[in-house]
């Protein structure tokens, strides 16, 4: 025999719009975050009008409702899907992705951050470190930057022979193609920013101790050398930006229009549709008469010091 507690429906109501708040609030404490040091006017940088809060919001909410649908489209399909986020450093890259991953399932959409490679790593096939980081069927994997790195950093700090370089731009449409024919739906985006705005920003993280991790002295050395991870990354793009696995741009100088515009043109890219599901009912409770809950000693909790 099993009993039930009597549903208070106000009490439940309630209940679910606590929910509803919290679930709001961890999109607004990164938002809060994101604008502590960086409450400025953008008219006053030169920027568009700034983007309505309650707009925002529900076109962030609304796209990630999708980014969700996705997911489970390629859960269901056992699809693999491979996203290269490139930029200067301060551009943005970060900020979409926690956007894309916040409401998903990390088991299925994770995020692929490579530090340095080791001396090991060093001799290896260039992209076999990478290699180990793409999907199975059922995931989706955001670089945050990728074998681009050679292009990029390695080229203008000199981490790289000629050679190699070289090599690289040879290699990659061979690399890229593997990866499409193997079944892999693969989107790459470049955030752009202007020189004013990387300054900008840069200055902002210098201020704020809460980001100052963010600069380390590759990124300080990377900011005196602008001309030349231009002249870098317009020769990236000549070389591959390819038909089979072409480069998007995002003007980034916004960081709320950025986000909006990169995920709702990743959703575009992907021929996802919606997933039927069984409906969830929840078993009744079964109540067992001869269990009874132990004790917890009083010290084993956390105190409540709020």
């Amino acid at each position: 025999m099993t009993t039930s507690t009597p549903i208070d429906e106000a009490a439940l109501r309630e209940r679910i719009n606590q929910e509803i708040a919290d679930n709001l609030d961890e999109e607004l404490e990164l938002e809060l975050d994101d604008t502590r040091l960086d409450d400025l006017d953008n008219a006053a940088r030169g920027g568009l009008p700034a983007l309505d809060r309650k707009l925002y919001f529900r076109e962030l909410l609304r796209l990630q409702g999708e980014l969700v649908k996705l997911q489970d489209w390629v859960q269901h399909e056992k699809k693999k899907i491979v996203v290269l986020f490139e930029g200067r450093d301060s551009a943005g890259k970060g900020g979409v992705i926690k956007r894309i991953t916040q409401r998903l399932n990390p088991r299925v959409c994770r995020v692929a951050a490579l530090p340095a490679p080791s001396e090991r790593e060093r001799t290896q096939w260039y992209f076999q470190r990478y290699v180990a980081h793409l999907p199975a069927g059922g995931e989706i994997v955001l670089f945050d930057r990728s074998w681009y790195n050679r292009a990029g950093v390695e080229r203008v700090m000199g981490f790289c022979t000629e050679e190699e370089y070289q090599e690289f731009f040879k290699s990659v449409p061979e690399f890229e193609r593997m990866l499409i024919r193997s079944g892999i739906i693969l989107v790459k985006y470049w955030f752009s920013i202007t020189d004013d705005e990387q300054q900008f920003r840069f200055m902002m993280r210098i201020q704020d101790p809460l980001k100052q991790w963010k600069l380390s002295p590759m990124d300080v050395e990377a900011r005196s050398r602008w001309e030349q991870y231009t002249k870098a990354k317009e020769t990236m793009l000549e070389h591959t930006h390819l038909r089979d696995s072409p480069w998007w741009i995002v003007d980034a100088v916004d960081k709320k229009r950025a986000r909006l515009n990169c995920i709702s043109h990743l959703l575009s890219q992907i021929p996802y549709a919606p997933v039927q599901h069984i409906p969830v009912v929840l078993p009744p409770r079964v109540r067992n008469p001869d269990y009874h809950r132990g004790p917890i000693p009083p010290e084993m909790y956390v105190p409540a010091q709020f």
